[in-house]
């Protein structure tokens, strides 16, 4: 049997600091807990990512926190959630975030299974843009996924608890994000096809527009268990599906190019958003209806 995780168990009203009010959890991982609050400062809602108790007096945990905050300071761009401030050193560890309304795009998916081109297409553009800035800036994000992205107008790419700057992401050795979603180089850091970098997010895009566009994943499940890496991780052996035959074959053609092995034949962000861009131009305009 697992072991519980600590937690802070804040209800309705409970005082995260004396300037953030919890108003309902939002979930969280191993280290971490998410709350909707109420924040004296910005005087509005916002999100906070709180260490758990049992995790406050680790180092690496706090570093983490550090690294996504300041992350989050380089990666402004308006389909990034905005980091507000953060505080690693007091009794309870946080990070404010921006509260951005809407459901997530794996939420989403679990409700209508696949997507319409008039969800995707933008939603596609939307990424590859922050991908674009997020070079620029020097940010890999490392876990771009369905359950981090927030559906809006534009989207919004959230979670930066693992990202850094490329040449510290070509320094990892374990496996950073989550296991569907991997690149090869993540899946195997320094094998075949190198380091993860830059490249391993427009991967990320792949699966995921992949995932918004089918309704399923482009491969099938590995065993975390596994002690082979291509039992664990079958993105190293196996081709991606194909997508529905409704699909336009220039958004299958562009989605099989983001899942190519090798990082560097993998198109770039700005090739993703100009070959998308005539797709989004063909959509019907939406339908307007006056009441007199």
């Amino acid at each position: 049997m697992s072991t519980p995780l600590s937690s802070w168990d804040f209800a309705e009203g409970d005082a995260i600091t004396p300037e953030l009010t919890a108003l309902r959890p939002l979930g969280g991982g191993s280290a971490y807990q998410a709350y909707l609050a109420f924040d004296e400062i910005t005087y509005g809602p916002v999100v906070v990512k709180v260490v758990r108790p049992a995790e406050v007096d680790d180092e690496h945990t706090r570093a983490g926190l550090v690294r996504e905050a300041t992350a989050l300071d380089v990666a402004h761009h308006p389909v990034t959630v905005r980091g507000l401030r953060y505080d690693a050193d007091g009794p309870r560890p946080h990070l404010v975030l921006e509260h951005v309304e809407g459901p997530s795009l794996a939420r989403l998916i679990r409700r209508y299974r696949r997507l319409a081109p008039q969800q995707y297409l933008p939603l596609a553009v939307d990424l590859a843009s922050a991908l674009h800035f997020f070079r620029h800036a020097d940010v890999c994000h490392l876990d771009l996924k369905p359950s981090n992205v927030i559906m809006g107008s534009p989207a919004r790419l959230i979670d930066f608890s693992v990202a850094r700057q490329a040449a510290h992401a070509a320094e990892i050795t374990g496996h950073v994000g989550t296991d569907a979603y991997l690149a090869p180089e993540q899946a195997a850091p320094g094998g075949a096809y190198g380091v993860p970098g830059y490249a391993s997010d427009l991967w990320g895009l792949g699966t995921t527009l992949f995932h918004a566009i089918a309704g399923r994943r482009p491969f099938r499940d590995g065993d975390p268990d596994a002690a082979e890496p291509a039992d664990r991780f079958p993105q190293l052996l196996d081709a991606p599906a194909e997508l529905p035959d409704d699909v336009p074959p220039s958004v299958a053609k562009l989605v099989h190019a983001l899942l190519e092995p090798d990082p560097a034949d993998r198109p770039l962000p700005r090739e993703v958003a100009d070959a998308l861009e005539p797709e989004l131009a063909a959509l019907p305009a939406p339908r307007l209806h006056w009441k007199g």
